[in-house]
């Protein structure tokens, strides 16, 4: 496994288990339902890559030689940072203009979860018999 991508998945996990507490706890009483909304979706995604970084790291272990995997770790990690961070921002400030960058953080998701389609495809189809 690729400890560095372990590292991330840690690193942004625990973030997110933080930042949940902190939206269910602190912002409950601050903010309106409709923004707490927002900064849980924020959470979610976060914890989805964080947890799915333990799969690239083991896909990362079976493809040897492959840069498909570190580069599908960069886009989760630039996704989650963009994403998640900028529905926090738009949550906590209620500044709609956060919300422009989402959908850069989404298409990163996307890139990464289609690189690593495709290398597993590839992979699959030089195995299978």
């Amino acid at each position: 496994m690729d400890l560095r991508m372990v590292l991330w998945a840690v690193v942004l996990g625990a973030v997110g288990v933080g930042l949940g507490a902190f939206g269910a706890h602190a912002l409950r009483r601050r903010v309106p339902d409709e923004r707490l909304a927002i900064f849980e979706t924020g959470v979610r995604y976060q914890m989805y890559h964080a947890l799915a970084l333990f799969g690239v790291a083991s896909v990362a272990a079976r493809l040897p030689g492959s840069i498909v995997p570190a580069v599908t770790a960069w886009c989760f990690v630039v996704g989650t940072l963009l994403f998640s961070g900028s529905l926090y921002l738009l949550a906590v400030t209620g500044r709609r203009s956060f919300g422009a960058v989402t959908p850069l953080g989404g298409l990163a998701f996307v890139v990464g979860w289609t690189l690593l389609l495709v290398a597993l495809v590839r992979a699959l189809s030089v195995i299978a018999p």
